[in-house]
């Protein structure tokens, strides 16, 4: 990723959240999906994380279930810990859950339209969540909302306020749904596909708005795409997910310039770039597998052009690899595995 700059941060910067082998599964008539499968992550107070992975990987689900958002049933968090600020959210009352879920910890979902409350305006949906989670008056959060669409850079923030969410670009919805995820002042901020219904021109806005906030919020941030781009301008760590599970993880410049797993080394040569040998972008062969048929062993094998045997009947666990990096790799001290691409 040329002209990316990431900037270093401080090494000792306390833990904010603490993910340890969480499972989710979903019941139904055929059987169990097993669609986050023992992840285990972490992220400091002020850092930015980036999970990215295919459609299908489990990124969003991951995410809902810190905030407990998974419909039960079907849905299940079956096992794990969700450590934030020393309270395991998944043992704590739906009652303490509630003070932590929009307050505390604040989620941007993916589709504003679909988020957003089409029968209410922007503004009252802004000032009922102040409301409910910072027990000011009306008028107080009337003018924490109005603060707030400000500090969006929403053009107009008086006029907006009463305007309904269909009255709005794709780029403002979106603004909206930053302003309504910050006007508690969270510690920590889920992003959820924040760009993908935008066009190129304000996704380079909102996510140079989202730095921009965190400096002088200093809040940490999820950030979930599939956009490697994304991650490139935005994280500090990232964690690579494939079937439910964590198959790399990283700092941001060891990711992109030094990735060890067969699967991030495919996802990155699937970026289409300056100076490419063939007329045709790389694919990583297949495709993310069904929950409910997951293969034996690595989960990655089918697609993997490594895989042998062994790979087939035994399934790896995150393990130090190279540059401080963790990865689920069978191959990793048998093989230098960017070789595999080295004519692309």
């Amino acid at each position: 990723m040329q002209g990316v700059c990431w900037i270093e941060k401080p090494l000792d910067m306390p833990k904010l959240l603490e993910i340890k082998d969480l499972r989710t599964y979903f019941h139904s008539d055929d059987g169990i999906a097993r669609a986050v499968d023992g992840v285990s992550f972490n992220i400091e107070a002020g850092q930015t994380l980036g999970i990215v992975g295919e459609s299908g990987c489990g990124k969003t689900v991951c995410c809902l279930s810190i905030l407990r958002l998974i419909q039960i049933p079907p849905g299940e968090i079956a096992d794990g810990q969700v450590i934030f600020k020393d309270m395991d959210l998944l043992r704590i009352s739906e009652e303490e859950m509630r003070h932590i879920r929009g307050n505390e910890i604040a989620m941007i979902f993916q589709e504003p339209m679909t988020s957003l409350n089409p029968v209410f305006t922007c503004g009252d949906q802004v000032i009922e969540a102040v409301t409910l989670h910072q027990k000011v008056t009306v008028e107080e959060a009337r003018r924490r909302a109005l603060e707030m669409f400000k500090l969006v850079n929403i053009p107009d923030p008086e006029r907006r306020l009463i305007e309904y969410p269909h009255q709005l670009s794709g780029g403002l919805r979106q603004r909206v749904m930053i302003a309504m995820a910050l006007s508690c002042h969270p510690s920590l901020l889920i992003c959820d596909e924040p760009t993908t219904a935008l066009d190129v021109t304000i996704q380079a806005q909102i996510l140079a708005l989202l730095q921009g906030l965190q400096r002088e919020l200093g809040m940490a941030i999820v950030i979930i795409t599939h956009d490697l781009g994304v991650i490139a301008e935005m994280a500090d760590r990232v964690v690579v997910m494939y079937a439910g599970k964590v198959v790399e993880t990283g700092d941001a410049v060891s990711i992109f310039h030094h990735p060890q797993h067969p699967y991030t080394i495919g996802l990155q040569h699937a970026i289409p770039r300056m100076g490419m040998k063939k007329d045709r972008l790389y694919q990583i062969d297949g495709v993310v597998p069904n929950p409910l048929e997951f293969p034996t062993g690595c989960k990655f094998h089918p697609r993997c052009p490594l895989a042998d045997s062994y790979c087939m009947e035994n399934e790896p666990e995150l393990k130090p690899g190279k540059r401080g990096s963790q990865l689920a790799c069978w191959k990793m001290n048998r093989f230098e595995v960017e070789d595999m691409f080295k004519n692309l």
